[in-house]
């Protein structure tokens, strides 16, 4: 499935006009992307071999306006959720990452009966206290996403100005490293979940993927081998196997509720 088989189409939802980029045929799975925007990697290219994959821009990145309505991830995620059902989908696979795994969390709690699965890559609901680490260059902000930034296909630079947008948005609604109000609603949420980090994640340690499995009723955690914070792309195959297996299985998934190491 190449990545010009991702078309463009756009959605109005809350006020906002949002764009999102499909492929792939059978059930939808929703992808909401992280701080740095949407990115189409080859893990979602083999997933659309199997399912619809919907991939949204959140209001507010890329080339959107500037958002300065989303006063809350809440309300964030309850935009998505809107721009989701106005494209007529009812029952779907989330998957959220990084910070779109917070968005996420946020949308399957309000959204409970619409979602089938939830997979969380390196989700940012959960970090650990103290100061967060801010790459200043290009080549570090590169070293903290990728475990091998060199085995990357080359892409444009980002506008600054559009990198700046998108930082402010995501600073306003970063919220606290532990969020007492979405964990204490963890157990409202019955749906199966599976929490994926890399082993290398130099952003977000992988050992806080711990806490999403004992807070969380039907949670699989696994650890994907020599991948950075941007693991479906650091391992696009093994990724797109594991969440695959999931998608197809979900409370029967292959890991059966254990933790796992995904290796090689």
């Amino acid at each position: 499935m190449p990545i010009e088989a991702f078309e463009e189409g756009f959605v109005e939802a809350d006020g906002f006009r949002i764009r999102y980029r499909a492929a792939g045929q059978g059930a939808p799975l929703v992808c909401l992307h992280g701080a740095g925007g949407m990115r189409i990697s080859r893990s979602h290219q083999l997933l659309a071999a199997q399912y619809r994959v919907i991939a949204f821009e959140a209001p507010g990145f890329g080339e959107s306006p500037v958002n300065e309505r989303s006063a809350s991830v809440q309300e964030l995620a309850g935009t998505m959720a809107q721009a989701v059902a106005n494209l007529g989908i009812e029952r779907f696979h989330l998957m959220g990452t990084s910070f779109g795994g917070r968005v996420a969390l946020w949308q399957a709690i309000q959204q409970q009966d619409a979602i089938q699965t939830l997979i969380l890559v390196s989700p940012a609901a959960i970090r650990p206290d103290g100061p967060t680490r801010v790459p200043t260059t290009p080549e570090e902000r590169l070293g903290m996403l990728y475990a091998h930034p060199e085995r990357q296909p080359p892409m444009p630079p980002l506008d600054p100005a559009i990198a700046a947008k998108q930082d402010a948005l995501v600073q306003q609604l970063r919220g606290p490293a532990r969020d007492e109000e979405l964990e204490s609603r963890f157990s409202d949420l019955n749906v199966p979940v599976l929490v994926l980090f890399g082993t290398l994640d130099r952003t977000i340690p992988p050992e806080m993927g711990r806490i999403y499995r004992e807070k969380l009723a039907s949670c699989h955690y696994v650890l994907v081998y020599d991948a950075g914070h941007a693991l479906d792309a650091d391992r696009p195959e093994a990724f797109a196997s594991v969440v695959g297996d999931f998608l197809e299985n979900g409370p029967a998934f292959v890991v059966n509720r254990q933790s796992a190491l995904l290796y090689p």
